[in-house]
């Protein structure tokens, strides 16, 4: 996707191919800076302090931080130990599994002079399938969004409503939710994109808008409880999430307050939509409330915010008396029923194990 004119990816190898570089997200809104990983500890550091975040950059990331622990120690109780590392930093996202899997997998029967290198391969392979994965949701979703506006007036937009950032800085490039407004704002079909603040690490409001501003999309902010009152009011068309871990069920496990916003939208009768590559659908699981593990957070994320004062200064201030304590789940979990469809790279499905089998009919074979 485009910074102000300029192709970026999210995550991208440095030229001498023993480490990658990354956006540090935990600098926007206010600063576009770049870091070096040259370490699996520095790739674990970057997911765990979330200086990358998103399910499948994750998955990258670890997939590379993977790569650069072969590079030092390639036997067998190395490739274990630094897998067992990584896939500690962030317990929710399945695709940090799926990523540490696909790598062990692809050198595991290998000699031990050849698995670095083909750890690394792996690793890219795994970006480019991303961007790949990703494009196409965006395919799929464009139709959704093309219906719409074909029942607009006038150049009347599709309003959109986002939560989180499931943007291209959530992913290797063109995002998971994002990847239908893009694509329909580069075919020239007006939308809107209502941006949720996303409380209390407000990745809606530093991260979805800093990139939908970057590439030029028409949005606007909103605090996380006004998405109730939008769809109230005929101001919402569509809603589309991402999700960090999606039941074989359909049931879908995204940050905290999407199922708030699944209540309002089915209330009212918005369409709801997840966005999400295969990689995030966890077979094993079919009971997302029972089986799937919620990361809790540290509760200074919600009694402190960090932001620019007005002579440019960075500043983290409380927001509660020093004496109150927080809890901060992650994560939440939408039943299935709330969801209208997924939207995956190989089509648009019903949320329930039907319409996962009928796009991925191999996995009911397998079970």
């Amino acid at each position: 996707m485009k910074i102000d004119g300029v192709a970026h990816r999210s995550i991208w190898p440095a030229e001498h191919g023993r480490s990658v570089h990354i956006i540090d997200q935990t600098q926007l809104p206010h600063r576009f800076v770049t870091t070096e990983l040259a370490t699996p500890e520095e790739a674990a550091t970057a997911i765990r302090d979330m200086w990358v975040r998103g399910a499948p950059l994750i998955g990258a990331t670890a997939a590379y931080g993977l790569a650069m622990a072969l590079a030092r120690d390639p036997s067998d109780a190395g490739l274990a130990q630094a897998a067992a590392m990584l896939a500690a930093t962030r317990p929710t996202a399945i695709n940090l599994r799926w990523a540490l899997d696909a790598v062990t997998a692809s050198v595991a029967p290998l000699p031990e002079e050849q698995r670095a290198a083909a750890a690394w391969a792996k690793a890219g392979e795994i970006c480019d399938e991303d961007v790949e994965v990703n494009h196409a949701i965006g395919q799929h979703g464009l139709s959704l969004i093309r219906e719409i506006a074909a029942r607009k007036s006038g150049g009347e937009p599709v309003n959109i409503l986002t939560h989180c950032n499931a943007g291209w800085l959530a992913t290797v490039d063109w995002g998971t939710a994002t990847s239908p407004i893009y694509q329909a704002h580069d075919a020239g079909i007006p939308v809107h994109v209502w941006v949720d603040e996303t409380r209390p690490r407000n990745q809606g409001a530093g991260l979805t808008a800093w990139e939908l501003g970057r590439h030029g999309v028409s949005h606007r902010l909103v605090v996380d409880n006004a998405g109730g009152h939008l769809m109230q009011h005929g101001l919402v068309d569509m809603v589309i999430v991402g999700t960090d871990r999606t039941t074989a069920t359909g049931d879908v496990c995204n940050k905290i307050g999407t199922y708030l916003k699944a209540l309002a939208a089915h209330d009212n009768g918005v369409p709801f939509h997840v966005a999400l590559p295969s990689s995030t659908i966890d077979w094993t699981v079919r009971d997302g409330l029972r089986e799937i593990p919620i990361e809790e957070r540290s509760g200074r994320e919600v009694t402190h915010l960090t932001g620019l004062t007005e002579d440019g200064r960075s500043e983290t201030i409380a927001i509660t008396p020093p004496t109150t304590q927080a809890t901060n789940p992650a994560f939440d979990v939408t039943p299935a029923r709330l969801v209208t469809s997924l939207i995956t790279e190989r089509g648009i499905c019903a949320a329930s194990a039907q319409g996962l089998a009928s796009l991925f009919p191999e996995r009911r074979a397998a079970s």
